[in-house]
């Protein structure tokens, strides 16, 4: 009996309960992820879940952009994922680098957890600002990720090697989606203002 209330709780395995740990930065999480083959389905769930929080602050978006836009976060998982495979294990290895791509893109997977937050700037006065954290939080899950998937010891390695594709590529989704709703296409079939004569 006393080993039943000694025993740690088992951690949550469904999506959510592993979107929360990622969030939290839980490196169990990310080790988990690392050894469990069969996660990539979850991992591929979290990226789509982020990219649909970020698309929908634009409603007036035709579907097909927006599907376009889940689409380019499934390549741009894969993309990124692969540049840090690259650049963290194949340039600046350490002596205790593990090189297993589909670790790494497992774990990178979840580090976009944080980017579900974006569906807080459906309010225009805090969209700037939603998109920065949440940018900002996953980088710093991307870099825990990347860390326990590569074996660093030294965070700063990890920091160095995810800072700039992840800051670059978070930069260019904004921007193309602010690009979207500036564009004609967006404000077809809207009447116009009216006309304030003096």
């Amino acid at each position: 009996m006393s080993d039943f209330f000694e025993r740690p709780p088992a951690a949550d395995q469904t999506l959510i309960g592993r979107m929360i740990r990622a969030a939290r930065l839980d490196p169990r999480l990310y080790a988990e992820v690392e050894a469990d083959e069969t996660t990539i389905g979850q991992a591929a769930s979290v990226v789509l879940l982020a990219a649909f929080a970020g698309g929908i602050n634009f409603p007036g978006a035709p579907f097909a952009i927006l599907f376009g836009g889940l689409l380019a976060a499934l390549v741009g998982w894969v993309l990124f994922a692969y540049v840090i495979y690259l650049i963290g294990a194949k340039l600046l290895p350490e002596p205790t680098t593990q090189a297993d791509f589909g670790a790494l893109l497992r774990a990178m997977g979840f580090a976009n957890a944080p980017g579900v937050v974006k569906l807080l700037g459906i309010v225009p006065e805090l969209r700037v600002l939603v998109f920065f954290l949440a940018m900002v939080w996953v980088l710093v899950a991307t870099v825990t990720a990347v860390r326990h998937a590569l074996a660093y010891k030294s965070a700063w390695r990890a920091i160095g090697v995810c800072t700039i594709p992840l800051l670059a590529g978070q930069l260019l989704i904004f921007a193309v989606a602010s690009s979207i709703t500036g564009s004609p296409e967006m404000h077809q079939g809207m009447p116009e203002p009216p006309v304030v004569l003096p």
